[in-house]
């Protein structure tokens, strides 16, 4: 497999993970990570503290968030020495539960840094840019509109 594929394959799994609730593979993605939110002070380093975010932050519902993210728009750089890469993606996530019809409830950007170790790509930076932010009542605990 080439390297933008390999890097890829780590940006669509967060979605496919999260989407699935599975927390402890989530949380693998993110083990020699730092993930910042745009406008926020805090950050997550490390699997345990992702991991620790999403199940604070994340409402489950049967284990699952009743979501589904895209990922689109996705832009890879790979650094000519094949061991540093930058990706940038766009995100949608949509929501559907019995309170409300499927719908888009957040859309924002991921700009991510990778570091390869062997043949493995390593996400170890994300900014998460939350762009725009809909209905996420049912996806966000304790979420309250301005």
């Amino acid at each position: 497999m080439d390297d933008v594929q390999a890097i890829k394959n780590v940006v669509f799994s967060y979605v496919e993970l999260l989407d699935l609730g599975d927390l402890d593979g989530l949380a693998e993605v993110f083990a020699r990570a730092t993930v910042r939110i745009r406008g926020g002070e805090n950050e997550l380093r490390g699997a345990a503290a992702f991991r620790e975010f999403i199940e604070q932050g994340v409402q489950l519902y049967d284990g699952i968030p009743s979501t589904k993210h895209l990922v689109t728009n996705l832009i890879v750089e790979v650094d000519d020495d094949r061991r540093a890469a930058t990706a940038r993606s766009y995100f949608t996530a949509l929501q559907a539960r019995p309170e409300m019809s499927l719908q888009p409830i957040l859309a924002g950007r991921f700009h991510d840094r990778f570091e390869r170790d062997g043949e493995e790509w390593h996400i170890v930076e994300r900014v998460i840019y939350p762009d725009l932010i809909g209905d996420v009542r049912f996806h966000i605990k304790g979420f309250q509109p301005s």
